[in-house]
């Protein structure tokens, strides 16, 4: 698939995808869903990839739909089947990717944009990053994974704040609220998620992918559920290459070269 909307690249173990509609605050239409969801789709297949990093180019991550192109369809637009179509299916696949998938907040993640944002594992932000829900501002209720992720990661009476106040959340505030895992000075964001990146990369991906799945299935589960899921994860864990190279290493006292299988 050829991507007009976004920027796509594969190198040492890591994909970077850049939502790359600057001129519109990198605001979603449908082919950029739609892009975004086939990168994701080919970082799951790809054996080579290990960890992928979402950002944005210019100086948002992402301000959500772009209502210009809603407003030019009215009439014919269905905001439900658009969620279901679109942002449901993209929110799934990533959190389907069973690879560590690092945010790059760069900018404003609103409406929409908050929503992928927060669909990431780990969030490293600029201290120009700031997260709002800006939906009551034009009469709708909170979309594209926000009502289950956030109270997830900030509790419910933070995450109705936010939807009721829609106020924005500046990356200090977001760090104490446990909304990212890091705020960086601006300059030097790329250089504060290669370190996070790199060593992820070359890290034990499929134990990695295996956590993932185990945590997210939790929410689901009873705690005797939980517990046998998480034996049957880490029986499929232990029966890995990286299991046995991870404790060879660690008796012959030396690092571990993991190949994520």
């Amino acid at each position: 698939m050829n991507y007009e909307h976004i920027l796509f690249t594969v190198q040492d173990g890591l994909a970077t995808i850049t939502l790359n509609r600057p001129d519109k605050l990198n605001a979603f239409n449908d082919q950029m869903i739609q892009e975004t969801t086939d990168a994701f789709k080919q970082c799951a297949r790809d054996k080579t990839v290990r960890c992928v990093v979402l950002t944005g180019s210019g100086r948002a991550f992402s301000s959500g739909q772009d209502l210009a192109d809603v407003q030019a369809r009215e009439g014919t637009f269905s905001i439900g089947e658009h969620l279901r179509h679109g942002y449901h299916r993209l929110i799934k696949q990533m959190l389907a990717t069973e690879k560590p998938i690092l945010g790059a907040i760069n900018g404003i993640a609103a409406g929409a944009g908050c929503g992928i944002a927060l669909a990431t594992d780990i969030r490293i932000a600029s201290d120009k990053a700031s997260f709002m829900l800006a939906f009551s501002r034009v009469g709708l209720v909170p979309d594209s994974g926000t009502n289950w992720l956030l109270p997830r990661i900030i509790g419910q009476a933070r995450a109705y704040e936010m939807a009721v106040t829609a106020d924005r959340i500046p990356a200090e505030k977001a760090l104490a609220w446990g909304i990212v895992n890091q705020v960086v000075p601006h300059e030097q964001l790329h250089e504060a998620v290669m370190a996070w990146a790199m060593p992820i990369a070359t890290g034990p991906t499929l134990a990695y992918g295996l956590a993932k799945r185990a945590m997210n299935r939790s929410w689901d589960l009873s705690l005797e559920e939980a517990l046998d899921y998480e034996a049957h994860m880490q029986e499929l864990a232990a029966r890995s290459h990286d299991f046995g190279e991870g404790v060879a290493a660690f008796l012959e006292k030396r690092e571990a070269h993991f190949k994520g299988q």
